[in-house]
């Protein structure tokens, strides 16, 4: 069984469990990927793009290469448990890109079943961190964020980095719904930076999804999670 905790600084969260229960997640991920190219949807090589960074965290978990600990079920059977760190901007957007290609694909109750236990720890560890602050970020997970944004991997990674910039703490959490108003249709933050993005794309002679963040400045690896 999956299972997820916040964070000790609330950057985001630790998402654990057994080989089986992670692979089981990757191979969901996996059925939505890619899938809506088919239909030559807008967006949907940055959706994909999203999806894949998700998963590929997902992945490096369940081969042992980021975090383990061990639990004991009891005096003679102890599991090995694996996990990965994810900031909650990464994985609300997730979330709500692969939200997005579900609809273009058949859906099993299984599928639909990850998905339900996942959103479930998602908001139980939001709540462990900060209830205060939990109770405006949570509808975050059924909506808010614009899932049809055909720039919404470039939007993430923008959010993201203004949030860990911060520095973690209570404070910076229960301000990240303000933050997460640029990923919401029609608020002026998330039109003005649209244009942004398009006017960068057009200065430098290429297409939106080959601008790169510049976050060169931030210590991603000195965050304290």
């Amino acid at each position: 069984m999956l299972h997820i905790t916040p964070t000790p600084r609330g950057i985001g969260v630790k998402l654990w469990g057994a080989h089986e229960d992670l692979n089981s997640f990757y191979e969901v991920i996996g059925k939505y990927w890619g899938e809506e190219r088919n239909l030559t949807m807008t967006g949907s090589e940055n959706r994909d793009k999203l999806i894949s960074s998700f998963s590929y965290e997902v992945r490096k978990a369940f081969e042992g290469q980021r975090l383990k600990k061990k639990i004991d079920h009891s005096e003679i059977d102890e599991v090995q448990y694996f996990g990965a760190e994810i900031s909650w901007i990464h994985f609300l957007f997730f979330l709500a890109a692969l939200k997005f290609n579900m609809r273009y694909s058949e859906t099993t109750k299984f599928d639909i079943a990850m998905l339900l236990q996942v959103e479930y720890w998602l908001e139980k560890a939001m709540k462990d961190f900060d209830e205060i602050g939990a109770r405006k970020l949570i509808g975050f997970i059924d909506g808010g964020i614009y899932e049809a944004n055909e720039y919404i991997y470039h939007y993430m990674r923008k959010i993201n980095m203004d949030f860990v910039m911060q520095g973690g703490g209570k404070k910076a959490f229960r301000e990240l719904p303000e933050l997460l108003e640029k990923a919401v249709f029609f608020t002026d933050e998330y039109e003005a930076y649209q244009t942004f993005l398009e006017n960068e794309a057009k200065r430098l002679g290429c297409t939106v999804n080959d601008l790169e963040i510049d976050d060169d400045y931030v210590d991603y690896e000195g965050v304290k999670w």
